[in-house]
C-alpha cells in the first residue's frame, strides 16, 4: 500500500476526482470505499431489492467515474452528483423495464439478505420502514432514502431528482404519512416507539 493511499483519507471528493483524471488509483480506491456501500444500498432498495443487479449498478457508476472523471458537474458537491447518476440510471432501468415487461416476466427477489448487503444492524423499526417503501414508486422511495438513509437536503434532493423543492417536501410528507398509516395499521406497537 503506497504512502499516497493514507495521504488520500484528507482530500475532498473533488481533490480526488482531479487525482483520478491524472491516473492515481490510490485516490479512486479512497472515493470507492468512501460511495461503494451507500450507493449499493441505494441501488438495492431503488431497483426491488435485486443485489446482483445493485452490484453491477455500483460497478458501472465506478467505471463510469474512473474512465469519465470530466463528466462530474463542479457545480454540485461530488455526493449531490454521484447520487443525481444514480438516480438517473434506476430512471433508465425503469424505462428499459417497462419497454420489456409485456414480453419477460421478471422474478421477484425474495432471497435477498439486508445483513449480508447492508452489514448494518438498524432496529427492526428501521428495518420495517425500509421494507415498507417497497410499495411506493421510484420518485417517493428515492427522496425517502436521499433524505432518511443519505441526509441529503431538500435543496440538495431537489438537485439530485431535478424536481422543485416543493415538489421534494410534498413527495416526502406523502411517503412519511403513508408509511405511519400502514406501520400504525400493521404493527400500531412501533409507532409510539419511532417517530415517522
Amino acid at each position: 500500500m503506497s504512502l499516497n493511499f493514507f495521504r488520500h483519507k484528507n482530500f475532498t471528493e473533488e481533490e480526488l476526482l482531479i487525482a483520478i483524471s491524472n491516473g492515481d488509483n490510490d485516490a479512486f480506491n479512497e472515493l470507492y470505499l468512501r460511495y461503494k456501500d451507500r450507493l449499493l444500498y441505494y441501488f438495492c432498495r431503488m431497483l426491488s431489492q435485486d443485489k446482483e443487479i445493485a452490484k453491477d449498478f455500483t460497478q458501472e457508476i465506478f467505471i463510469k467515474i474512473i474512465n469519465k472523471p470530466h463528466l462530474f458537474n463542479p457545480k454540485m458537491s461530488f455526493s449531490t452528483w454521484v447520487f443525481s447518476v444514480a438516480n438517473n440510471m434506476c430512471k433508465n432501468e425503469y424505462r428499459r423495464l417497462e419497454v420489456r415487461k409485456n414480453t419477460i416476466q421478471c422474478d421477484n427477489p425474495d432471497s435477498f439478505n439486508n445483513e449480508e448487503l447492508n452489514n448494518e444492524n438498524h432496529e427492526p423499526t428501521v428495518k420495517l420502514i425500509f421494507t415498507q417503501l417497497e410499495q411506493f414508486d421510484e420518485s417517493h422511495k428515492s427522496a425517502f432514502l436521499l433524505k432518511y438513509r443519505e441526509g441529503f437536503s431538500i435543496e440538495e434532493i431537489s438537485e439530485i431528482l431535478e424536481l422543485p423543492v416543493g415538489t421534494v417536501k410534498s413527495r416526502l410528507f406523502y411517503t412519511r404519512k403513508k408509511l405511519q398509516e400502514n406501520i400504525k395499521n400493521n404493527h400500531p406497537e412501533i409507532v409510539e416507539q419511532f417517530n415517522l
